[in-house]
């Protein structure tokens, strides 16, 4: 069993980037009064939906997430670069697998969390049994299908809580419509906590370079 994980790897741009950018159709020369305005022009940018100036930057993240979770990336995203493990072209050797971190509690728990505990343990061992039927399946296929065939129909035995790794890369508009749409009390935990750490990785980069632009996006 594995949390879902995200990593920041990389980023470019900044809060001057955004307000260049929108500069361009005026003038890009910076003075210090122009520098001065930033956090006023970036609030007006995104507060009236001006938000082509956004568009470059980069936020470049590495998650390891189960299946669910990947299609609530994969789905109403919009200038979201993501590319990941497939088990069409590799066998899935590490068998991850999420559990919902409030099915699990520990042994000595009330009744109402022994059905958590239950249950959580019942997901773990169909899990469990699942990797291991795709394992068999894929080996005993094989020689009949072929390796691609077998891999690419094994993986039908993989559960939804299944893991993979991925690498997403947002502009800031598209980070933006990301967390307005999965960071909400209305998107499963499970994205609203990815969406969560992704925003927190980027306000912890050294020199908080997109601080206005959070702001002014009211993150």
């Amino acid at each position: 069993m594995h949390n879902n994980t995200v990593e920041l790897l990389g980023h470019y741009g900044d809060d001057l980037t955004h307000a260049c950018s929108a500069w361009t159709s005026t003038s890009r020369e910076l003075t210090e009064e122009k520098i001065a305005r930033v956090p006023k022009l970036l609030k007006m940018l995104a507060s009236e939906g001006h938000h082509t100036p956004f568009e470059k930057s980069g936020l470049h993240f590495l998650v390891t997430v189960d299946q669910a979770t990947h299609i609530h990336l994969l789905k109403h995203r919009i200038g979201v670069s993501i590319n990941g493990e497939s088990a069409r072209y590799k066998e899935l050797k590490e068998d991850r697998f999420y559990i919902p971190e409030d099915w699990s509690k520990g042994h000595e728990v009330a009744e109402l969390d022994r059905v958590l505990y239950d249950w959580a343990r019942t997901l773990r061992e169909n899990a469990e049994d699942c990797n291991r039927l795709y394992h068999e399946c894929l080996a005993d296929l094989t020689p009949i299908l072929g390796r691609k065939r077998a891999k690419e129909s094994a993986r039908f035995f993989k559960t939804f809580n299944s893991q993979i790794t991925m690498d997403v890369m947002f502009n800031w508009r598209s980070f933006a419509h990301f967390q307005q749409l999965r960071n909400s009390e209305h998107a499963q935990v499970e994205v609203r906590e990815l969406a969560q750490q992704m925003l927190e990785l980027v306000r912890s980069i050294e020199g908080n370079p997109f601080k206005h632009t959070i702001e002014a996006f009211g993150y």
